[in-house]
């Protein structure tokens, strides 16, 4: 049987969004059952809930952002005691984490709880020993996965500048230039949060079309019966599959490895990302993937989420593989994560290579 039938399915799915919880998720996770049980694996569906809300907390973020940093101005010039500023920003901050806490458990977005559901699929009777992961979903935002990047980034920097200008108030007065940057700079990190709403949607062509295409070809191609498949989805919502994974099924991880695929690019360098230290699996994968292409191993970069974290608390290794670069991130979450201009060829030779056992 030729891998192509996986290339074909795959073809299918990114022509449309599949964001979590919503009708075309169903109908891309039925194909996929479909798919690898026609390829001699039993699949089992595994349904969970998740909070849908949890992208307000991104905007509202930036709309508490933007207020701290206006009243912060006058506070850290003359128009305060010294200790203004500071109780100004420690207050914010707080308010900010307590907001952000119940945005993620849900208790202020209960209202819009989605339900999707996980695909585990395994040779009938055989043991598991290598789990490929990949994720289904996709999501749009009003910026890519390189302006999440910046505006996390610029962000953290105003939060730092805030906090300084605070602290140095308690010791005189500062420059009027310096209080009025500090602001400028908070209201710029606030309206890049608040471009982090969802909107649109996106083929995810690359994000994560291309690890669902490595993953359904080695399942495709491999006599290894040790390999089993998982196809999460919401991982782009606060990677909601994979923890329900952990939560309800650890069991299916216990001495076994996990290598999660997620954005495979025909531009960019190899990444064999680890999730804790002395991972041995990370240097054998590298050794697989060598010659496919630029392989570098490296930890998990701020302000990026996989798979692969969750599931590292509980099995044996476990690895995510991506091949990106800048140019991939300015088209993820975006709907110029498309098919046109992309090949696919790193993603199904991966394929290729995962199909036996590291």
């Amino acid at each position: 049987m030729s891998p192509r039938r996986a290339r074909s399915l795959v073809t299918a799915l990114i022509a449309h969004g599949r964001e979590a919880g919503t009708p075309a998720t169903a109908a891309a996770r039925m194909s996929v059952a479909a798919f690898l049980s026609e390829v001699g694996f039993t699949v089992q569906e595994q349904p969970f809930e998740f909070n849908g809300g949890i992208y307000r907390a991104m905007p509202a973020a930036g709309a508490l952002l933007m207020l701290m940093s206006l009243l912060e101005v006058p506070l850290l010039l003359r128009y305060s005691p010294p200790w203004g500023a500071l109780g100004a920003f420690l207050a914010g901050t707080t308010v900010a984490s307590i907001a952000a806490a119940s945005f993620l458990s849900g208790v202020a977005a209960s209202p819009r709880t989605r339900r999707d559901a996980n695909l585990i699929a395994q040779r009938p009777g055989a043991v598991v020993h290598c789990w490929l992961v990949a994720h289904l979903d996709t999501k749009a935002q009003g910026h890519s996965m390189a302006g999440r990047l910046v505006a996390l980034w610029v962000t953290v920097m105003a939060l730092v500048a805030m906090g300084a200008m605070a602290v140095l108030r308690l010791y005189g007065l500062l420059p009027v230039a310096a209080g009025v940057a500090t602001g400028v700079l908070g209201v710029l990190a606030g309206l890049l949060l608040i471009g982090g709403r969802l909107a649109g949607e996106t083929p995810g062509a690359r994000d994560n079309g291309s690890g669902l295409l490595a993953v359904l070809t080695a399942a495709e191609v491999t006599s290894d019966t040790g390999i089993g498949i998982i196809i999460t989805s919401a991982e782009e919502f606060g990677l909601a599959g994979a923890r329900a994974l952990v939560r309800e099924r650890p069991a299916l991880f216990a001495g076994t490895e996990v290598l999660n695929v997620d954005t495979i690019d025909d531009d960019g360098t190899l990444f064999v990302v680890t999730h804790s230290p002395g991972n041995l699996l990370a240097g054998r994968v590298q050794e697989r993937l060598a010659g496919l292409a630029p392989v570098r191993g490296r930890r998990l970069p701020l302000g990026i989420m996989v798979d692969g974290v969750p599931l590292a608390t509980v099995a044996a290794g476990a690895v995510t593989i991506g091949r990106l670069s800048w140019g991939t991130l300015r088209r993820m979450h975006s709907p110029r994560d498309d098919a046109a201009g992309y090949a696919m060829v790193t993603a199904e030779l991966l394929g290729e290579r995962l199909a036996a056992a590291i």
